[in-house]
């Protein structure tokens, strides 16, 4: 059981320091570069730039980036328009108010 706990944070620290390949030079990326790197990619529907960040961290990593990049936008937001950040998120989707 342990041996696959310790696996598992293995493979997620390694992803931390994923490494990418740019011009014969390395570059270290963290899951938080790749996550704001993905989603301003989605938001300028770039596919190209979107598919380089997929590539710098484990899809769980990334994931976690993109979410805790959801989780900050929202509060910021919230913050902003002086509103609860539910309501925020509502309203970025386009639902109803609760």
């Amino acid at each position: 059981m342990f041996g696959r706990i310790r696996e598992s944070v293995g493979r997620f620290v390694k992803s931390l320091r994923a490494e990418a390949t740019t011009g014969g030079e390395k570059r270290a990326h963290n899951l938080f570069e790749a996550a704001a790197a993905y989603v301003s990619a989605c938001a300028e529907d770039d596919q190209d730039r979107m598919e380089e960040a997929v590539a710098w961290v484990s899809p769980e990593a990334l994931s976690f980036g993109v979410n805790e990049l959801a989780c900050r936008a929202v509060i910021a937001l919230a913050r902003e328009r002086d509103e609860s950040p539910r309501t925020v998120a509502r309203t970025l989707l386009g639902l109803p108010a609760v």
